[in-house]
């Protein structure tokens, strides 16, 4: 486009309004605002838009089009996880979350909170139960976040940058972790024995100059911890903390951490009464002791009793406001916002509908299904398990042994309405089996997976003839 272009809804689009704002900066023309963006990631183009619709319905029908070419898990048999969980999702949690005094991702303000403050302290107080911590926050943007806002408290309390990352991390979180801690915190990686942390190698490098071990249960693999009191023991040896990023999913038969020395629990409360919905509704969660030390670290809200403006009265509201960044602002440890309220409200319903009953039949549930889908696979010819590790809903199977790619599995798959897992390496797969997954399905993926290895093996012939040549 070469013409000057005046948009007629958007503001300051006008050339010489758009001159004396760049005046007013000091810049000389908009492409310096994106110089820290490498070139390699720039479209250097227009964007692929259709030309100018002229009625509503012209653009409804656009966007339903490409809209339709979504897939959803519930139309496919789904063993996809890695971060997004195909859980069960009670009807009531999608009613109590629509109505009108809850659908918002704001937390609330006391002139318009309508119970959103009291509904995310009955929130904050199960995901307590739940962990058995004292102090959980309303939700941060997604698990994410969540635990880098962790490994920076640890930063903070301990003056140092040191991070021992103990486990394997999903590669995702791991990105966005490294950009969030990266100019206060140096990670340092140590890699998993059989699955689960190298206690041995991890305790070796714990120095003065470490501010935190960081250790993930389930793993990215899917692999549970059972040695997480040393790690804890380690860490507090040299006056470091203790970061455990978990799904809380597991904790209704699985031992908490803050039961083996945690300091800080973080992680996503997608698995809890939240959809997958083409990539999920995420929120991230913070739990500590009830310890002023970290307390007052956390730079995200909390819900609780708080005294009001009549004598003798108590409501719900905020704890300790001043130590946030909606009251520091620009000198605020961090800044936090509220875009995950609404399902921390979701998942709240959820745990209340649940139980400890509940949450305990759910955990058993997982483990049973996970370690059946282990054994159907790891029984077809040439397919074996990565490790030996207890796994929770997730573990990565090898096809090396079968003469077939995950690629080709996932490939061959797909055209019969199965996605097998999520491909993490040339011939690993990473399948994900939940509450959802029947036994039945479980098989067809088994009986598919067999069959696809069957149909790539070489045929007697071609192989008598391999031999002769060698011969």
């Amino acid at each position: 486009m070469t013409q000057p272009f005046v948009h007629p809804y958007l503001p300051n689009s006008a050339p010489e309004i758009k001159a004396a704002m760049l005046a007013a900066v000091g810049a000389q023309s908009i492409e310096e605002f994106y110089a820290d963006i490498p070139a390699d990631l720039r479209l250097n183009r227009l964007l692929d838009l259709p030309a100018p619709l002229v009625a509503e319905q012209d653009l409804v029908r656009h966007v339903e089009s490409i809209l339709d070419r979504n897939v959803t898990t519930r139309q496919k048999l789904s063993f996809l996880g890695a971060g997004t969980y195909n859980h069960f999702v009670p009807a009531v949690v999608d009613e109590v979350i629509g109505r009108s005094e809850f659908l918002t991702a704001y937390a609330g303000e006391p002139y318009e909170d309508h119970g959103r403050f009291q509904a995310l302290f009955e929130y904050q107080s199960l995901m307590a139960e739940l962990l058995n911590m004292d102090v959980v926050n309303v939700p941060t943007y997604d698990g994410f976040q969540a635990t880098a806002t962790s490994l920076s408290m640890a930063g903070r309390m301990t003056g140092r940058r040191g991070v021992i990352v103990a486990s394997d991390v999903l590669p995702d979180k791991l990105s966005r972790v490294s950009d969030f801690v990266r100019p206060n915190l140096d990670l340092v990686f140590v890699p998993t024995v059989d699955g689960t942390a190298d206690i041995d190698a991890v305790t070796a490098l714990v120095t003065e100059d470490t501010a935190a071990i960081w250790v993930e249960t389930p793993s990215y693999t899917g692999a549970v911890e059972s040695a997480i009191q040393r790690l804890a023991d380690a860490a507090h040896a040299v006056g470091a903390v203790l970061v455990v990023g978990t799904d809380p999913v597991g904790y209704g038969v699985l031992t908490p951490p803050a039961d083996q020395g945690a300091d800080i629990v973080c992680g996503d409360i997608q698995s809890l009464g939240l959809h997958q919905w083409f990539g999920g509704a995420h929120g991230g969660f913070i739990a500590v002791h009830d310890d002023p030390a970290f307390v007052m670290e956390m730079p995200s809200r909390l819900f609780g009793l708080a005294s009001t403006d009549v004598p003798g009265e108590i409501g719900f509201g905020d704890v300790a406001y001043d130590r946030t960044s909606f009251a520091q602002r620009e000198d605020g440890k961090e800044w936090v916002g509220t875009a995950a309220a609404l399902w921390g409200i979701a998942a709240g319903v959820y745990l209340s509908l649940m139980g400890p009953q509940g949450m305990a039949d759910l955990g058993e549930t997982l483990l049973a299904r996970t370690r059946y889908a282990q054994q159907k696979l790891s029984a077809i010819p040439g397919v074996r398990l990565t490790d030996e590790a207890l796994h929770l809903r997730e573990f990565v199977v090898d096809f090396s042994g079968a003469s077939v790619t995950s690629h080709s599995v996932v490939e061959t798959l797909r055209a019969q309405g199965i996605e097998p897992g999520v491909v993490v390496g040339e011939y690993e797969l990473l399948v994900c089996v939940t509450e959802v997954t029947t036994q039945a399905d479980i098989d067809r993926l088994s009986d598919a997976i067999a069959a696809a290895v069957l149909s790539s093996a070489p045929t007697s012939s071609a192989v008598s003839h391999t031999e002769e040549k060698s011969a």
